[in-house]
């Protein structure tokens, strides 16, 4: 297991956004009397988002206060789970699947791309837009290879949609979400090759797809 330490530079301060502090509330509400520090983890995850996708000392002090926990405690939480980010990332943070589903359907030519327009791991590009991590299994494994960035899913990347969908994001233009080859679901390329009298040779039209008529009304 690597050794992760904070950022050597650190803001003076960190408060939760009223909207926050109001989330973070409800969320320790959830829990017994005592128990509050099970929402730990949750209130770590909103500093996180709230301060631009990674966690400073201030924050890790402000949440261990909040739920009246020694901090070594809290700490001992950020730097153990890696979805906690140490340090600044870009404004596009990206974590891309390394996991054995996207190698075989051809990450390492995504981690290529990553490599020539980003750099290594943990690097932030001058511009402040983007730095990217390699993680394990994101779960979408069916539209391999895929990234996630901020908090949305981009699947079926090739390294030319890919590097069209970063070159959006440094635009900021509108990037679609999801497949980036047009599939609706998991469906296979190119139609379904099974069920078709269920859900359509486009996996939408069918009796039995959404959309399409109900079983009942079709044998009433």
């Amino acid at each position: 297991m690597s050794v992760r330490r904070l950022a050597e530079i650190q803001p003076d301060s960190f408060a939760y956004t009223p909207e926050n502090e109001a989330w973070a509330n409800e969320i320790i509400k959830k829990y017994p009397e005592g128990r509050q520090a099970s929402a730990v983890v949750s209130l770590l995850w909103r500093a996180q988002k709230q301060n631009d996708y990674w966690l400073p000392r201030p924050a890790i002090e402000a949440v261990a206060q909040k739920l009246g926990m020694a901090y070594i405690r809290v700490l001992e939480i950020a730097t153990f789970y890696t979805m906690f980010n140490l340090s600044p990332v870009g404004k596009h943070f990206i974590q891309l699947c390394g996991t054995t589903p996207c190698l075989l359907a051809g990450s390492d030519g995504i981690k290529a791309v990553l490599k020539a327009r980003v750099g290594e791991p943990g690097a932030v590009t001058p511009d402040g837009n983007f730095s990217w991590t390699e993680v394990e299994c994101l779960g979408a494994c069916c539209n391999a290879p895929m990234v996630q960035i901020n908090d949305d899913y981009y699947e079926d990347l090739t390294p030319e949609n890919f590097s069209k969908l970063l070159d959006d994001l440094a635009a900021g233009r509108p990037a679609h979400i999801g497949s980036q080859t047009g599939r609706v679901t998991s469906e296979p390329i190119g139609g379904l090759t099974s069920l078709t009298s269920f859900y359509g040779a486009d996996g939408c039209s069918g009796p039995y797809s959404v959309g399409g008529a109900s079983s009942s009304s079709k044998h009433e």
